[in-house]
């Protein structure tokens, strides 16, 4: 037995080379590298399937820990050129930092909203008002931001926030172009205002207030009243995650029945 036969058996033996096969004609493990390989990429995959289903069970559980009304220390939030409905002299303002990427900012806009809507707004109780909060961890969620203004610019700021909600999946450019020509929007228009970033500022304006207000997950929603100058409001009640309709109802109902200031 000669010395490479040695050193191939030795290897073999300690389990290093199992899934080759070797001759003195050259390797012959092409199919089985293969099959490591489609292993290796799968078990990646995973990970990042795992990675991210982690991380949306960190942000529920630190809703779930959040989820009662608190009373927030001395806090003030701008309205001013924010998206909002409702009416203007509405007694109490909701406020809601939201990331249209982040699965619980969709469940509240497709499983509370609507109730919030029929009850709250459409009554004229409450003035609600939309800002940016797009995380790191959702690269898409800031471009996502800048076409629902691009698509307010155009008078269908509330069309395209539900089209992009109802399609998380699916934020890259190409597709907000998509869900610009399904709202009929005028696409050269819109593609300008995505291009030159015409809203980028604003969006970067509301993650540096919401993160004064401690605003650290999505969705965050501030309540309070208007103050006097119109254009800001001071916070009285905060609620974090997507709460169910009776933790708005509770929150809104005190702030109704409050002593006007």
């Amino acid at each position: 037995m000669n010395r490479e036969n040695v050193i191939v058996g030795a290897l073999l033996v300690a389990g290093l080379f199992a899934p080759l096969r070797l001759s003195q004609q050259g390797y012959q493990g092409e199919p089985e590298l293969q099959t490591l390989k489609r292993e290796l990429e799968a078990l990646k995959e995973g990970q990042a399937r795992i990675e991210k289903q982690l991380q949306e069970i960190k942000s529920l559980l630190n809703a779930i820990l959040a989820s009662r009304p608190t009373e927030p220390p001395e806090v003030t939030l701008g309205v001013g050129g924010a998206p909002w409905k409702g009416m203007e002299t509405a007694r109490v303002v909701l406020i809601e930092f939201s990331d249209y990427q982040c699965p619980f900012c969709a469940r509240h806009v497709q499983e509370t909203l609507p109730q919030l809507e029929r009850d709250y707004i459409q009554t004229g109780k409450v003035r609600y008002v939309v800002r940016d909060f797009p995380l790191p961890i959702h690269r898409q969620a800031f471009k996502a931001a800048e076409a629902a203004r691009c698509a307010a610019d155009q008078g269908k700021f509330w069309e395209m926030r539900a089209q992009l909600f109802q399609n998380q999946g699916v934020l890259e450019i190409e597709a907000l172009m998509q869900h610009a020509q399904v709202l009929a929007l005028e696409l050269p228009k819109f593609q300008h205002c995505l291009q030159e970033g015409r809203h980028a500022e604003a969006i970067r304006r509301d993650l540096e207030e919401g993160r004064r207000a401690g605003v650290r997950g999505t969705p965050t929603f501030f309540l309070g009243s208007l103050e006097s100058d119109g254009t800001r409001v001071k916070v009285q009640k905060v609620i974090v995650g997507a709460q169910p309709y009776t933790a708005f109802k509770e929150a809104i109902e005190s702030l109704l029945a409050a002593p006007r200031p």
